[in-house]
């Protein structure tokens, strides 16, 4: 029970965008389609499993024994970085339409700060490896999941009828923070 809990938390009460306002940056970018939000999520989920596991792995058994604890941030992204690496491997042969469609964002995935965030709470608050996975699969469940709806927000854009003075970034924005307050009423649910 505590780990549903704990992931009904991380999904929508502690929101890794809406709430943390943590990788925004694809938020933004890759919401113009459905597609490409949906492909972006995935992608995500992977490298934040992965990297959840493998940072906590680096700072239990590497950087704790060592008493290196202050150097977290360089293997960190290291780790991150590898795992984007092998992940637009395997869309460019595997997907070409869709590491078309992500562009420049999958290669932003090793900058996203919610990916690097995500690692820093799973250590930061001492979780056990299982409760970092959870913790890492429930955070990048939430990042999918506002992601897309945003995605199949932006989309009713473009037919819908908008003043040119909120056309482009400024209407995402204001939608952003709609959605993040729409996500608060999930506060009381949940404690943590």
């Amino acid at each position: 029970m505590e780990y549903i809990t704990f992931i009904i938390a991380a999904i929508f009460v502690n929101n890794i965008l809406l709430a943390q306002f943590l990788g925004n940056c694809p938020f933004q970018g890759v919401s113009k389609k459905m597609d490409t939000a949906i492909g972006m999520a995935a992608a995500v989920v992977f490298v934040l499993v992965l990297a959840g596991g493998a940072t906590w792995m680096i700072q239990e058994y590497l950087l704790i024994p060592l008493k290196m604890e202050y150097i977290k941030t360089i293997p960190f992204i290291l780790v991150i970085a590898a795992l984007v690496q092998f992940v637009e491997m395997f869309l460019k042969k595997a997907v070409p339409p869709l590491y078309r469609a992500l562009g420049i964002f999958l290669p932003l995935i090793t900058t996203n700060c919610a990916v690097f965030g995500v690692c820093i709470i799973n250590v930061d608050n001492g979780f056990t490896f299982t409760k970092a996975i959870v913790s890492s699969f429930a955070y990048a469940t939430g990042f999918g999941l506002a992601l897309v709806l945003f995605a199949g927000v932006r989309e009713r854009f473009e037919i819908s009828r908008i003043p040119k003075s909120l056309q482009g970034t400024a209407l995402g924005l204001v939608t952003a923070g709609l959605m993040a307050m729409a996500f608060m009423a999930f506060a009381g649910m949940v404690k943590g």
